[in-house]
């Protein structure tokens, strides 16, 4: 690693109104260095990356790369630099080829003709050197996911990048694939390149970087050697205090409270179709589904939701047979939903905290009288639930599109569990938030299972699911493998199945 800064960021300050996002913030990047950028949820990470690649202009300060400053607000600027950043949310074309994405932009607009032969042999060279292969003539649209980051980390080589930036890069890669993420990541490093990744996953911090930068409110409030330092410390500077981990504690199963006999669901716009699915889960149980997005998880989420209606097999809760799915009946079935899209179906983001916490309950008795609402006792309620979860706002009357994602799950964990759930769904829990809110949420689960309600957590993250789940099925391409004790199931074998090598479909046991 060279002594002398490749990029320094100097004292970066930006408001967005009265936010203060970024407080006089500096840092430097070394050629040959993997470095950590981490912080809650809100702590200023993807704004200074921003501000770094040109997307945003900081209210002062300064960016230098090989000591000459970098013009703000110009991602041209920032690519002609050397600077290339790979969003977490993949920006290809799927209609068009791997070799097709890259070169796109490359050349003049006006040009007769693409040198597709150059730009390939260009392509090839890159491919050899960092090992990172993958078909030029494939369609993107046809490729894994794993794949299409390979296509994206390609197409910042291509454009002779001396810097990487990777929001939150395995989010959405199995186990080898991530593995195989890290292993590319230190090859681009030994030869020359930094990279700068922002992540959640202390575990990968710990495990791939060389130095930890963390951000609290907006300022740097610890910079570190990997090796100085442990995740427990991280995550202890990454919210001011230590952080209780949540813990399962084994508990006999009680009565079945969900099975899925056989059940075929089919919807256009949610992935996979669901073949023959077979799901049993017991009181006192939490049940972890592991898959790589786009397997069907989010039909299987939708129809434990009553949003769709299966097209065969049965749905049994507590041991009847649910002739007609739909929210309400769900509901009335003692269904706690906690979907992935937060602000999209689990909130009314224009509607209040109290209002979004009351829309489940307001027809009871107590709560209205021939169609006369007791705001009252609604907002009592609210309030008696904003203390007990910890939600922190404005006030009941606040908008929730103002709260942080971490208060809006903690809100609608609110909603769910003060009904006394017998089965709770919980897709992707935690998705995009920081480790305090993430240990909140892990905990809320856990209380409902030992309190007796059944849970089906659906998540892409093989650590939450061997933290939290008694047991694990993985999902792919529509279908379930047999259950498997968490205490006994093989990490590497499950990370295989979810990429569709040694899949067992056998349903469930």
């Amino acid at each position: 690693m060279s002594t002398t800064p490749l990029l320094r960021l100097s004292g970066i300050t930006k408001h967005f109104g009265p936010l203060t996002a970024n407080d006089d913030i500096s840092l430097t990047l070394h050629q040959g260095e993997m470095l950590a950028l981490l912080g809650e949820n809100g702590a200023g990470k993807t704004t200074l990356m921003s501000i770094l690649f040109g997307h945003y202009v900081a209210d002062s300060g300064s960016v230098e790369v090989l000591g000459l400053p970098l013009p703000p607000g110009s991602p041209r600027a920032a690519l002609k630099a050397g600077v290339g950043m790979v969003h977490q949310h993949f920006t290809l074309a799927g209609n068009m080829t791997v070799l097709e994405n890259i070169m796109l932009g490359t050349e003049p607009l006006w040009g007769f003709r693409r040198n597709s032969a150059r730009a390939l042999a260009k392509l090839d060279s890159f491919m050899e050197r960092f090992r990172l292969h993958v078909n030029p003539h494939a369609l993107v649209r046809g490729l894994s996911v794993g794949e299409r980051q390979r296509v994206e980390i390609l197409k910042v080589l291509y454009r002779d990048a001396r810097i990487l930036i990777l929001d939150e890069p395995t989010a959405v890669l199995t186990p080898q694939e991530s593995d195989h993420l890290f292993a590319t990541l230190r090859e681009l490093v030994n030869q020359g390149l930094s990279v700068i990744f922002i992540t959640h996953k202390l575990r990968e911090v710990m495990a791939a970087s060389d130095r930890c930068v963390v951000l609290r409110h907006g300022r740097v409030v610890l910079e570190t050697a990997t090796g100085m330092t442990s995740a427990e410390d991280l995550a202890k500077a990454m919210v001011g205090a230590n952080i209780p981990q949540a813990t399962r504690t084994p508990h006999p199963p009680g009565d079945e409270v969900l099975f899925l006999d056989g059940v075929r669901a089919s919807a256009p716009d949610r992935g996979a179709n669901l073949e023959e699915l077979r799901l049993s889960v017991r009181a006192h149980e939490i049940l972890g589904i592991a898959g790589v997005s786009g397997n069907g998880q989010t039909l299987l989420a939708d129809l434990l939701s009553g949003l769709v209606a299966p097209t065969g097999g049965n749905v049994v809760l507590r041991g009847q047979t649910v002739s007609r799915l739909t929210p309400a009946t769900m509901i009335r079935s003692g269904v706690g939903r906690v979907p992935d899209d937060r602000t999209g179906t689990g909130l009314v983001a224009d509607m209040t905290v109290m209002e979004n916490l009351s829309t489940e309950i307001y027809r009871l008795p107590g709560f209205s009288k021939r169609g006369m609402l007791n705001f009252k006792a609604l907002a009592s309620r609210a309030a008696q639930l904003m203390d007990v979860f910890d939600i922190r706002c404005a006030g009941l009357g606040a908008p929730v599109r103002k709260l942080s994602g971490g208060n809006m799950q903690k809100l609608i964990l609110a909603r769910v569990l003060s009904q006394g759930p017998h089965l709770i769904l919980a897709n992707q829990p935690t998705w995009g938030l920081d480790v305090g809110a993430t240990a909140a949420v892990h905990q809320h689960l856990l209380d409902a299972a030992r309190r007796g309600a059944g849970v089906v957590l659906i998540s892409e993250d093989l650590d939450e699911l061997f933290q939290l789940s008694d047991r694990i099925q993985v999902m792919y391409q529509g279908r379930l493998s047999a259950p498997e004790d968490t205490a006994t199931v093989d990490r590497a074998r499950l990370g295989l199945m979810m990429s569709g090598q040694t899949f067992d479909h056998r349903g469930a046991a």
